[in-house]
């Protein structure tokens, strides 16, 4: 078959301009990225060996190979697992088949510090791309496990690539780099050294599980020691750091590690980690999440989500169960007895964790929440038998402060104080300005800020918290130190009541006088049960439809407003100015609380009109 000349995917041309033509601290990470895809290929190999008996391979020595040629100024890389076809030579190469690639490339042209533009690549897991940071020209030899032809590709990363089918080629894959020149103040090494090659490969590929050999040696350079099965007592933290990169594709140090070991009556090892930053998928629907599996060292799937629930999708790491079919499906994991008793123990141990380092170390605890809280707090509705401990790990802004414990702030309430009150908003500045807040702030109530979309769904399941009850300053009736109105005032203002109730039926199921308001003249709350507005706007965002709640309005029978209404309307219950007063009060409570006029033109041309006639 002749030789075809493709064009890279749009995306791939970008990011390919970006890495060949931008500067980066620490081009090592090049070999520590083929090396891991050669890892990968062999753990595949292995695995299809097992469960297909009929495909005929050699895996009696599955190794990676180092072969240096000085003189040409190459370095291949090669593995005999489970290879590529033509097909997959395009799709996985000549596409970046990644969700979140344009962020990444936002992000790689936004940022003008090398070690960021190095971590962003790291993170979205590009590592074949980064051959070309080092080398002018990389080509690719490859034949797939069980298929006679193999496929030949080559680029110089501008933009074209070449392929071609071939009628012999040894199984798996020989990435060769055409290396550049050596430019120390460009921290470009002589990738041709043996010194440096051993270098790289005991820093970043020590615990691969398969051996790496320099091309004509039998003594790996690799320990080829699996961490996870080692005492943790024999493991150093830079070991423990450089495995978490290799699972994570992650370039900075993992936040807490943890190691744990279960026995019994189902064996098996976990290395988990909890990094130090959020991935640019977290919040993505198509995001990765879970731990790698193996079965008694033998690699079955990345990402078993069967094993991590989704609000620690952030935890990386690997389980090496010892008594499970080798060739299990996640259809049958997530049914799988010893499974779920493995993934309870795991949530339990990640929270555990977490509750130490909440208490041992407040500054990493706080980045740790400033990375994932949001994440976290999804377990309050995902996971109710592990509630309290989720409680106990929440951290929340207030009035009072910028970060508090649900159990500071208990430690904080005043003498007599039987509620926790909290109420949810698009934003901090937004919620400090509500009417809701003021009768709570003048007579000194901590009140809970609650700004991430999730609050609004939690604390509707959340009943209480150490006893107290959860409750929303917007909803319901406020009793602030048997705060009533008097019985005399709500009988001055039931005729206005009344009548206000009438006119806006619409809009709202009641209007009474507030308890809660001691500056603003109006504000909007909901009952007790009612659903609020935000959440009512995210089910429909979602496609659920919902019948709209009524709310009811306050009045603040202290507001001159209100007292000028009242006398309007004992004067004149039939002015038709009064009508529009009606309006613009419900207006004014709408916007104060960040809510949506249904007829804005309307409001602002009776406003004007109002002014006009003030004026």
């Amino acid at each position: 078959m002749s030789r075809e000349t493709l064009e890279f995917q749009a995306e791939t041309r970008q990011l390919l301009h970006l890495m060949v033509h931008s500067i980066y601290s620490n081009k090592d990470i090049f070999l520590r990225e083929l090396i891991s895809n050669a890892s990968d290929a062999l753990d595949k190999v292995r695995l299809e060996s097992l469960i297909n008996k009929e495909l005929q391979v050699d895996t009696s020595d599955l190794h990676i190979a180092i072969d240096v040629d000085k003189d040409k100024r190459t370095l291949t890389i090669r593995d005999n697992g489970i290879g590529m076809s033509h097909d997959e030579v395009v799709s996985l190469i000549g596409t970046i088949a990644k969700s979140g690639t344009a962020e990444l490339l936002r992000k790689l042209r936004e940022t003008t510090d090398a070690g960021a533009s190095q971590e962003l690549i790291g993170q979205f897991g590009v590592g074949f791309y980064s051959t070309f940071m080092v080398a002018d020209r990389v080509t690719l030899v490859t034949r797939k496990a069980g298929e006679s032809q193999g496929t030949f590709w080559e680029s110089t990363g501008e933009g074209t690539y070449e392929i071609e089918t071939l009628d012999e080629a040894p199984q798996g894959t020989a990435v060769t780099l055409h290396l550049k020149p050596e430019d120390r103040d460009d921290q470009l090494f002589d990738y041709t050294g043996e010194w440096k090659i051993r270098e790289v490969v005991k820093r970043y590929s020590d615990f691969i599980a398969w051996p790496i050999r320099m091309a004509g040696e039998e003594q790996p350079l690799n320990s080829m020691k699996a961490l996870w099965a080692r005492p943790r007592s024999e493991v150093s933290d830079d070991e423990y750091h450089e495995f978490y990169k290799h699972v994570s594709h992650d370039w900075t140090d993992p936040l807490e590690t943890i190691h744990m070991k279960g026995e019994g009556t189902f064996e098996y090892e976990a290395l988990l980690f909890v990094p130090a930053r959020a991935p640019f998928d977290l919040f993505s629907r198509d995001g990765k999440r879970g731990v790698q599996l193996y079965v008694k060292r033998v690699f079955i799937m990345d990402d078993c989500e069967a094993l991590i629930p989704q609000y620690l999708r952030f935890v990386k790491g690997v389980v090496d169960a010892h008594d499970l079919s080798l060739n299990i499906s996640r259809e049958i994991l997530q049914q799988d007895r010893h499974i779920q008793i493995v993934r309870r123990r795991l949530i339990k141990k990640v929270l555990t964790t977490l509750k130490d380092l909440k208490a041992a170390d407040g500054e990493k605890y706080t980045t740790f929440w400033s990375e994932f809280g949001r994440v976290l707090k999804e377990g309050l509705l995902e996971d109710p038998d592990n509630r309290e401990q989720l409680l106990d790990l929440i951290m929340l802004s207030s009035t009072a402060a910028e970060s508090t414990s649900l159990r500071e702030y208990v430690e904080r309430m005043k003498d007599g104080q039987k509620d926790i009150y909290y109420m949810t908003g698009t934003s901090r500045a937004m919620v400090e300005k509500s009417p809701h807040l003021e009768a709570f702030l003048a007579k000194g109530y901590e009140v809970l800020i609650l700004t991430d979309p999730v609050d609004e769904v939690w604390v509707e399941q959340v009943n209480e918290f150490d006893g107290k009850p959860l409750q929303s300053v917007a909803k319901g009736k406020v009793d602030l130190d048997g705060a009533e109105p008097p019985a005399e005032q709500a009988a001055g203002f039931e005729a206005l009541l009344t009548w206000l109730g009438e006119k806006l039926a619409d809009d709202v199921k009641e209007v009474r006088l507030s308890t809660r308001l001691t500056t603003s003249a109006t504000c909007i709350v909901g009952d007790e049960h009612d659903i609020t507005p935000t959440l009512e706007k995210m089910y429909r965002a979602m496609g659920q439809e919902l019948p709209h709640t009524k709310r009811i309005l306050e009045l603040n029978p202290e507001h001159a407003l209100v007292t000028g209404l009242r006398a309007a309307h004992e004067a004149n219950a039939d002015d038709p100015a009064l009508a529009e007063a009606a309006e613009l009060l419900y207006g004014m409570a709408l916007l104060a609380e960040g809510g949506e006029l249904a007829d804005p033109p309307r409001f602002t041309r009776l406003l004007a009109d109002r002014l006009a006639r003030s004026l």
